[in-house]
Parts: structure tokens; sequence; C-alpha cells
């Protein structure tokens, strides 16, 4: 049965509801984050982001890539906006490795975060913008919705370059590789399996998925004939130019927050080799299939993990504040 995708569908304010009493449960380490943590001092902080949102974003192409922008955020030293860095002559920028080099969002972030300063001057953190940000472009696409944990603070430095790097899952690799990056983040591989069903939204880069629709990479997984030379009329065996030609992850609906992702990977049709890792003989194919015949169940568990995984945090000692401007340290 397909999902319901309706952000107004009773499933989804059902799910909401549930999930409203564990939102608030953080990992060990971090501090206590709240879903009413600005109640007091910024008490439209969501109803700013969701305007901004919906005015800028909608059900359009930036919706994915705000969400990317917060996995590639907690993935390195916790969710604490140092994905949103710039570069200075004294420390570098995440933004500058690849996979980073192909996120877009930014301005989205910064144009919420100039309201919030002007509303709500020196409260609300970069972090925090990002989270809400993130559930509000699922919701748009008409995914569910959840309360959001909230009380993070923003980092003053970014991640090095290598460190940026070695911490981000790469199109290749393999089911036991991200089980373990995932693993060491606290996210088991149900939470894995769940949150990688965000590529039922969006779109790659034809440099990320040629090698899995010419068969030259490394990592090779079956693959639908019909579907590989479909892509490959999207990405030319070489050249800047194929390097550019995007594909969407789900080619039914690929604006859609629903359960097609998983349905693709049974048909063999991933877009990544990190992708059809997850469907064909490994551990996580009873989840696979049961996400894509049982919509609800997938955004329950993809609800669970998404709070799960905004509640990573930043390694103890960081130096945080709230940014003024999120591109930079105060």
């Amino acid at each position: 049965m397909a999902m319901m995708v309706s952000s107004r569908s009773s499933s989804w304010a059902a799910l909401a509801l549930l999930l409203f009493v564990s939102v608030a449960h953080t990992v060990a380490g971090a501090d206590e984050l709240s879903a009413g943590y600005y109640a007091k001092t910024c008490p439209n902080v969501e109803s700013v982001v969701w305007s901004v949102m919906a005015s800028r974003v909608g059900g359009g192409r930036m919706a994915p890539a705000v969400v990317r922008l917060f996995f590639h955020d907690c993935f390195v030293n916790g969710c604490d906006a140092s994905v949103l860095l710039d570069a200075t002559p004294f420390s570098e920028s995440e933004k500058d490795v690849e996979p980073n080099t192909s996120l877009t969002g930014f301005t989205v972030i910064d144009e919420i975060k100039s309201v919030l300063e002007r509303d709500c001057p020196a409260t609300v953190s970069c972090a925090d913008v990002i989270a809400i940000a993130s559930r509000d472009a699922v919701t748009l696409l008409g995914g569910p919705t959840w309360n959001v944990p909230l009380g993070r603070k923003d980092s003053r430095l970014a991640a090095r370059r290598e460190f940026t790097r070695a911490h981000l899952p790469s199109p290749n690799d393999n089911l036991t590789e991200l089980i373990r990056m995932f693993g060491e983040l606290g996210l088991d591989a149900r939470d894995m399996t769940a949150l990688s069903g965000a590529h039922t939204v969006g779109m790659a880069n034809c440099m990320h998925y040629r090698g899995r629709v010419y068969g030259t990479s490394n990592t090779k997984y079956n693959i639908d004939p019909s579907f590989a030379e479909s892509r490959r009329q999207l990405c030319p065996p070489q050249g800047p130019i194929g390097d550019a030609g995007k594909a969407p992850f789900d080619v039914m609906t690929p604006m859609k927050f629903d359960n097609a992702y998983y349905r693709d990977l049974i048909a063999h049709q991933g877009l990544l080799n990190s992708d059809q890792a997850l469907y064909g003989g490994g551990g996580v194919d009873n989840l696979v299939e049961m996400y894509g015949t049982d919509g609800d169940a997938f955004g329950r568990d993809f609800v669970k993990a998404m709070v799960k995984m905004g509640n990573i945090p930043p390694p103890k000692g960081m130096p945080m504040e709230v940014r003024l401007q999120c591109s930079k340290a105060n």
C-alpha cells in the first residue's frame, strides 16, 4: 500500500502526537533539548521558519537541499551548524569538501536567521534553524511532521577537511561501511535504513552514479538494465558536462516524500551504489521490503531516526555560541 503523503492526513497527525513524549530525549552527553526551548525567549520561532520555508522553498527542489544540509551537518561533529561556516584565513570550511561542494540551501537558512535576529536577537541558534527547516522541508514535500527538540548551540569552528571527508558517507559505500558510519553516531541499522529514505526526493550529480550505470565502479550491485540505460542518457561515460547531469533518486515521484525509494531498491533501480547496498541479500532486506509496502511504518521510523540524528551532540569542549550570522563566528 502506498504511503499517505498529505501532511494533513490523520496518520501523520497521529504520528506527531505519539512521538511528542519522546522527542526531547537526547543521546548521552548532550545538553537537554526540548521542543519548548524557545517558548519564552522566541515563541514565534517555528512560525517564522515555516513562513520562510513555505514562501521560498514550498515543494520545490530547494526542499531536499535543506534536508541534505541537516544530514551533512549532523554527521560531522554533531548538529552544530558547522557546515554553514565559510572559510577564513585561519580556518577551513566544510563546504569545500566533496560531497559538500554540491550543497545548496544556504541562502534559505540565512533568510530565516535574518528574520529571527530581527524578532529575537541573539537567541535562536543556526543549528536549531537547520533542524526545524529540515522538518518543514519534509512536510512541504508531503511527508510527516514532528516536534523538533531545540536548544542546540553553534560551533565556532568548522571541522578540518580530512575529518569532514572521512565522516560523510560515500556514494559507493557498501552496507557494512554504512552500518559502521551510522553506528559511530549512535544510529543503528534500522535508523540507517529509515534515514536513507530521504533519497525518496532530490537528485544526484552524474559523477556520483556514473560508475553504477556503466558498471565501472569498484562496488557493484545488480541494476535493472532498462533503468541503467535511461540513466546513461543523462550521464555520458566521461567529460565535465556529464559530471553536472543530474538524475532524480526516484523517477516516479521525485518531489513527493513517500516510500517509493524502497520499491525502487526492490526493483534494482537504486541510483547510487550506496542506495542499492540496502537491498539484495544484505541484513536490512526485510526493512526495505516493509517500508516499501507500509508507508506509515517508514514514516514512523524516519521521524524517530531524524530526532535521534538531530540529538547527536558536538564533541565535549567544543567552543559553542549562538551565531548572529550563520556563515561566520561572532
